[in-house]
């Protein structure tokens, strides 16, 4: 009879270790298994969109040596007085001579210097252009600064300043009153905030 109840209890301890086994087997599995993490990406920074750039971007002036053409972009202000570009010009620096009052028939220059540049403006673009040029052709070098070089004197022939249609062109001279030989004339952009220029070209030293 002891022995019967013996074997009982052994039994109920054996069931009681296993079950008790199997419960921590299961929960330390638990334990074991992988948690999810939240991972964060970083924020892609904005890309300026390309009609924002275009507009931002003030366009590059060309820069010409004689005997070169080059494209620029002409603006001018709109009915709301807000500045847009209009069309596309080329310009070709034909010749720069340096010349006396004598040479001109005109007054002693008050710089120092006159320069006839001869230039060939033509609108390579769909809308017409308003082309600007007294007060407006800035001369400077490295030992000078910016200062209006334009003059009542001339060569006679073609007025550069008029309105080209698409397709139209001009070759005028212009005479410049300069302080130095060399350094460089650009036709500033009256119509934008800074006055950048619409192209400069590089005078000849000699």
């Amino acid at each position: 009879m002891r022995a019967a109840v013996r074997a009982a209890g052994a039994a109920a301890v054996l069931s009681v270790a296993l079950v008790a086994g199997c419960s921590s087997s299961s929960d330390s599995g638990k334990d074991q298994e992988p948690k999810a993490v939240a991972t964060v990406k970083p924020a892609k920074e904005k890309e300026p969109s390309p009609e924002a750039s275009k507009t931002d971007a003030s366009p590059t002036a060309p820069v010409l040596n004689v005997g070169d053409t080059k494209t620029f972009d002409f603006g001018d202000l709109d009915d709301e007085s807000n500045y847009k570009i209009v069309t596309k010009m080329s310009v070709t620096a034909v010749k720069a001579k340096y010349v006396t009052a004598e040479e001109i028939n005109g007054n002693e220059p008050e710089q120092g210097q006159y320069v006839a540049l001869t230039l060939t403006l033509k609108n390579v673009g769909e809308a017409p252009a308003q082309i600007s040029v007294y007060g407006l052709m800035n001369w400077q070098d490295a030992d000078h600064a910016a200062q209006d070089a334009t003059t009542l004197e001339g060569l006679g022939g073609p007025d550069l300043e008029t309105t080209y249609k698409p397709g139209q062109s001009v070759t005028g001279t212009v005479v410049l009153d300069v302080a130095a030989r060399g350094g460089e004339v650009s036709l500033l952009n009256a119509a934008s905030d800074d006055q950048a220029p619409f192209f400069t070209v590089k005078l000849p030293t000699t």
